[in-house]
């Protein structure tokens, strides 16, 4: 189920300190419960991988990072078909899903992340505009869910503020 959320940026509230705490508190959690993690990013290009990998003890729950940034990518290395991405484009729910599912089959971890969307400055549309993102969340005992952002700001407010809102929604489902 899509749930449609604005996002407000701010260029002091998506500082590297505030995400790598955010990245730390989602470490805690899979620490906690002996879980595993990994990630598919488009937009935010490696972003989160980064952030979890700035924790220290990450190796304990943080498995792999796959940085799918073209359509090829996502059809090879994690298995969109491409009928998905002709049909709904790479910024969709249709296709995070696909991501975020299709990690989850090929990486050995209880739960995957998956990231795409339109950072700016071009390349917005009337339908998804610059600041669209979509993030997927699947689990080895959940349903794969999705969520659309409509986030404002530049290139890097826009991905640091896509990263944010995925670490606050792992923290949510983990917590």
């Amino acid at each position: 189920m899509a749930i449609d959320r604005a996002v407000e940026t701010a260029a002091d509230r998506f500082t590297d300190l505030h995400l790598q705490a955010l990245a730390a508190e989602v470490g805690a959690h899979l620490r906690s419960r002996g879980e595993r993690i990994a990630v598919a990013e488009s937009c935010t290009g490696g972003l989160i991988a980064k952030l979890f990998t700035d924790a220290v003890g990450s190796s304990a729950w943080f498995e792999r990072g796959i940085v799918s940034y073209s359509n090829e990518a996502k059809r090879e290395l994690l298995g969109v078909d491409a009928a998905t991405l002709k049909t709904y484009g790479a910024v969709s729910a249709a296709v995070v899903l696909e991501m975020a599912q299709g990690l989850l089959k090929r990486a050995p971890v209880d739960w995957t992340l998956a990231v795409s969307g339109i950072a700016g400055p071009d390349g917005g549309t009337a339908d998804k505009p610059v600041g669209t993102v979509w993030l997927a969340f699947a689990g080895r005992i959940i349903a794969a869910s999705a969520s659309r952002l409509q986030l404002a700001g530049d290139r890097d407010q826009i991905r640091r503020a896509s990263a944010s809102a995925a670490l606050v929604g792992l923290g949510h489902l983990l917590g």
